[in-house]
């Protein structure tokens, strides 16, 4: 009897060791997903709140179209996001160093962002760029800027359609960190003009009534150009998020966020149009 229950004591003893020790590579399994396996996945996000109505900061919370577009594709592809102002710079060194897993300030695609990116479909059409300048100077066209102090972000498509009017190098053109920094130069006269995307300026006029800033359009000049979230390279988010896009597209979310933001029905036409361009830039890089 005495040998009998010393050997169910050390099977007893045994077996439950066996179970705790099944019990913790569970839980361990488990804590790779989140509890319970369900949690979603967080995707880390930089952008540049300065950008409004795109992004910017309000009552220390982070929000604009390009916010709230990005949560509601994380919430239909399964993921969390965790989005941080980090600028823009270091939101591409992010990317560039694996620390963030998405890109999202009104960027630009364009063919040598992405031979260093994958971007997502198209997801909004910027209808080119807007001249900003005080009511003491007369501009026209694009042409007027050669003559001018211009300002601009830097590595921005709006600092490249300046460039292309006044050159390259020129001296002429002072480069900001943030179109916030780019704003307040031209509100001081540091520079007489400022360029930038048509609907980020339109929300500064719109935002700033008193401020005596005039724009000036110039469509044969600066042309059409279409964001897109940006990814690391060979990311395996893009795919999914492409899927939710067009979901939010077809099912009207996307209609209801962009009419929120911009008080207008969006160009969904011109989305698909620019769909097919971005795949034929991709295929020439």
């Amino acid at each position: 009897m005495k040998v009998s229950f010393k050997k169910s004591l050390f099977a007893l003893v045994a077996s439950s060791a066996l179970l705790l020790a099944a019990c913790g590579t569970a839980q361990k399994d488990n804590n790779k997903n989140g509890s319970n396996g369900n949690e979603k996945k967080v995707l880390h996000v930089g952008t540049e709140a300065t950008f409004p109505p795109f992004e910017f900061v309000d009552k220390g919370e982070l929000t604009g179209f390009d916010v709230e577009l990005l949560n509601a594709l994380g919430e239909e592809a399964g993921y969390k996001i965790d989005m941080k102002n980090t600028g823009w710079d270091s939101m591409l060194a992010g990317l560039d160093s694996k620390d963030l897993d998405i890109g999202m300030s009104g960027i630009t695609i364009k063919k040598d962002r992405l031979k260093s990116y994958d971007f997502s479909d198209p997801y909004y059409e910027s209808e080119g760029f807007l001249i900003l300048f005080k009511d003491n100077v007369e501009i026209k066209n694009a042409e007027d800027l050669k003559n001018l102090k211009v300002g601009v972000q830097n590595g921005t498509t709006g600092a490249e359609a300046a460039e292309s009017v006044v050159g390259q190098n020129s001296k002429n053109i002072s480069k900001y960190e943030s179109s916030g920094l780019m704003f307040q130069a031209l509100l001081s006269g540091s520079v007489d003009a400022a360029v930038t995307d048509k609907p980020v300026a339109e929300e500064y006029i719109k935002q700033n009534p008193d401020s005596n800033i005039k724009s000036v359009e110039d469509k044969e000049r600066f042309k059409p150009e279409y964001y897109g979230i940006a990814f690391q390279k060979g990311s395996p988010y893009k795919e999914d998020f492409d899927k939710a896009l067009s979901t939010l597209i077809e099912n009207g979310k996307y209609t209801e966020i962009y009419k929120k933001w911009f008080d207008e029905e969006p160009k969904l036409d011109s989305l698909k149009d620019a769909k097919t361009y971005i795949d034929s830039l991709r295929e020439e890089k």
